[in-house]
């Protein structure tokens, strides 16, 4: 008798399968490419993006753990290595000592300026390559009927035809 467990192939099941693989194999392309010329990881760089994206790049850390999914811990331990790095500083509410955020700072806009272009490059590269104009918008139309994902144009991680992030100072 077989120990191999039968399950019913769906398409639902498919398209599963074949966005997980493919999100992994491309968060491996690009994350590697960005250690390489800038020395982020994908959540450094998704984490300098939405600071870039605030009004003065700053940020509460609760809200930032929130939008990168994180726990607060996570996200601390996250941005101790952007701190260190120069890249993101910390700074307390004059209102409410207990609340703090994540400002990022003007190495963390000249770096993320630079990570962005070879972000930008690498998904055209894997992505863009692959597929015409009209598929990319009709992926990215069915992609946002899924629950959690309406309204996402590039902005956790900004993909060929996002806005970019501001200007370096």
């Amino acid at each position: 008798m077989s120990s191999q467990v039968l399950i019913p192939q769906t398409s639902a099941l498919t398209v599963f399968a074949r966005l997980l693989h493919a999100y992994r194999w491309l968060s491996r392309e690009i994350e590697a490419r960005l250690i390489e010329r800038h020395g982020l990881t994908v959540n450094d760089f998704e984490t300098l993006l939405h600071l870039s994206r605030e009004e003065d790049g700053k940020l509460r850390r609760v809200d930032l753990a929130e939008r990168l999914r994180l726990t607060p811990s996570g996200v601390t331990r996250l941005l101790d290595g952007l701190e260190r790095s120069g890249l993101t500083e910390k700074a307390v509410c004059d209102a409410d000592a207990r609340v703090s955020y994540a400002v990022l700072t003007d190495a963390g806009r000249v770096v993320l300026q630079a990570a962005y272009e070879t972000h930008s490059e690498t998904t055209g590269e894997l992505i863009g390559a692959r597929l015409s104009p009209a598929e990319l918008a009709e992926i990215a139309s069915l992609l946002a009927r899924l629950p959690g994902v309406g309204g996402v144009e590039g902005e956790a991680c900004a993909g060929e035809g996002a806005a970019p992030p501001p200007p370096a100072p």
